[in-house]
């Protein structure tokens, strides 16, 4: 168990591995029920100012988690279930095979199982293009280390993608059950995500994440969002992902990994 944790501790660290919640965020919205869910009960697509504080939310939950000690941990765990307790409806109108009228809770297992699965697949992707290659123990290590906090947001444990084999059959069998559509809430929260502009000094972060985002996605995902891809994108992406290893390469570790990874790193030492 302690080198399964060593792997989640060494991923969880890279402050670069937030460049996948993006992607995670429009696998997820995908789902016609979590885009209703996200559209109707979070404010984060208002500005680009509020989706940066939902990503440090995220952020700052997946740290405890990862890094905090139990009291810290449980009270992360509670405070999304807490949430989760708030965010239900119904669909306004039809979407792929959902009709009007359907309800919606972020307190469903299998709504919770797409969003770990996605969450879970998204970082270790992002992670190989911009940081470095993990080998299959790894990969396999992570999926496993992972799986127990979702299981308490409420996913069913012998659901839980446990490998990276695994993961990524649990992913093939929904995206073949037809249920992954992208309806006009979730081409919205792409729009806030992607196109919205962010004026002054903050303009090429929102053209790194937008390239990044756009390049990571599944073809067939990136083409129901309507997001343009062709031989010249794929260059750029090839290209930016590059720089980014090199940058990763080369910065000191205060720049690269979170204040909790180090920490816990410094107190590891004998």
């Amino acid at each position: 168990m302690r080198d399964q944790l060593g792997v989640a501790c060494r991923i969880n660290g890279e402050r670069l591995a937030v460049l996948g919640w993006s992607r995670a965020i429009l696998l997820q919205m995908a789902h016609p029920l979590i885009a209703a869910g996200v559209y109707d009960h979070s404010g984060f697509r208002a500005s680009p100012l509020a989706a940066m504080q939902r990503l440090r939310h995220t952020t700052q939950a997946m740290l405890a988690i990862t890094f905090g000690d139990q009291s810290r941990r449980k009270a992360a765990i509670a405070g999304i279930r807490k949430i989760h307790t708030r965010v239900n409806g119904s669909l306004r109108e039809t979407v792929g095979p959902f009709p009007a009228g359907t309800p919606y809770s972020a307190e469903d297992p299998a709504l919770l199982l797409w969003v770990h699965a996605t969450l879970i697949e998204s970082i270790l992707v992002t992670y190989e293009h911009v940081v470095g290659p993990l080998c299959r123990q790894d990969l396999d290590d992570y999926c496993a280390v992972s799986a127990p906090s979702s299981v308490e947001l409420g996913m069913r444990e012998e659901e839980a993608p446990l490998s990276w084999a695994s993961l990524q059959d649990c992913l093939g069998r929904i995206y073949q059950s037809g249920v992954i559509t992208v309806g006009p809430q979730a081409s919205e929260i792409a729009d806030a995500l992607l196109r919205t502009s962010i004026p002054g000094p903050l303009a090429p972060a929102r053209w790194v994440t937008g390239t990044l985002t756009t390049g990571l996605l599944p073809s067939r995902v990136r083409d129901e969002y309507g997001l343009r891809w062709d031989a010249s994108r794929q260059r750029r992406f090839e290209q930016l992902t590059a720089a980014i290893r090199t940058f990763r390469k080369i910065a000191p570790t205060l720049v690269t990994v979170w204040p909790d990874a180090r920490h816990q790193a410094a107190g590891s030492r004998p």
